[in-house]
């Protein structure tokens, strides 16, 4: 039986163009489609709730509920959820490069203390505001983990802004806010004597680092590591913003129900702007 990404594939061309902008949305959020129910689904994609069940009729599904199940039933039992049959194989670089993300990725998971992450979203939920701190290599991860918190919850800040010094920041921060610093290797030497400064005023400090980084490892209340390997000479960033992406998500479910409203008003935003693309 084709999976819903096969059967996608296989009859956008003929596809209304309503349709196919269910059809884009879906592939740009694949992996989060479980989470959303029909009228959602119609709504983010800008179409009518009738329209998303006249597609999924067409592609083989009596309710939209049935490719929720499906799809539920595909990840429970670990199989993925779109078809990827050309396995990576041989010792080319593409080959060798597969098999190093997948090591960094193995090794987070595997090294995640359930109780100590826990910790790091009860304090994201509850903090007043949140500082990311990132630098150099470590700004896009910093960025992008704004940018997916910000979805659930307000207050959520980068630090320094362009141009600026970090002095003029800092000095606001108490303990009821919380600060992530990003503190990859090659750091600028700022990082340490930052998180010494955050440590001694008592602010709640996470920082997201490489399992070598033990220096920086003691700064800090709760540290989160991915390792940044890689097969080449430039470090390697996947696993860090794999690790950005579950935080994100974890904080959602954590805050589900504001979470959620807040999305939907977003969302809201986004159609009267027209910011963004619906294909």
């Amino acid at each position: 039986m084709k999976q819903l990404d096969e059967r996608l594939r296989s009859h956008y061309p003929q596809l209304s163009p309503q349709e196919q902008r269910i059809a884009d949305f879906v592939f740009d959020h694949f992996d989060d489609l479980i989470s959303y129910n029909s009228a959602e689904l119609a709504r983010l994609s800008g179409v009518s709730k009738a329209t998303v069940s006249r597609l999924f009729k067409r592609l083989g599904y009596e309710k939209y509920k049935d490719m929720r199940d499906e799809l539920r039933i595909l990840r429970q039992s670990g199989m993925p959820l779109t078809d990827n049959r050309d396995a990576v194989q041989g010792n080319t670089l593409l080959a060798r490069h597969y098999k190093q993300e997948m090591a960094n990725l193995t090794q987070w998971v595997n090294s995640l203390d359930a109780r100590h992450f826990n910790e790091v979203i009860q304090q994201l939920a509850q903090a007043n505001r949140v500082f990311i701190i990132g630098m150099r290599n470590a700004y896009p991860v910093a960025l992008h983990l704004r940018q997916q918190l910000v979805q659930a919850r307000s207050q959520v800040h980068i630090l320094p802004q362009p141009g600026q010094t970090l002095a003029e920041e800092l000095v606001d921060i108490t303990p009821d806010d919380m600060v992530i610093v990003m503190a990859f290797r090659r750091r600028p030497r700022i990082i340490r004597p930052l998180m010494q400064q955050l440590q001694a005023a008592g602010i709640p400090l996470l920082a997201l680092c490489e399992p070598q980084a033990q220096t920086v490892i003691a700064l800090a209340r709760w540290q989160l590591c991915t390792p940044l390997d890689s097969v080449s000479a430039f470090d390697s960033y996947s696993a860090a913003m794999s690790l950005v992406n579950l935080i994100a998500n974890a904080l959602l479910h954590e805050m589900l129900a504001q979470g959620r409203q807040r999305i939907h008003q977003i969302a809201d935003l986004y159609q009267q702007f027209d910011e963004l693309e619906h294909r």
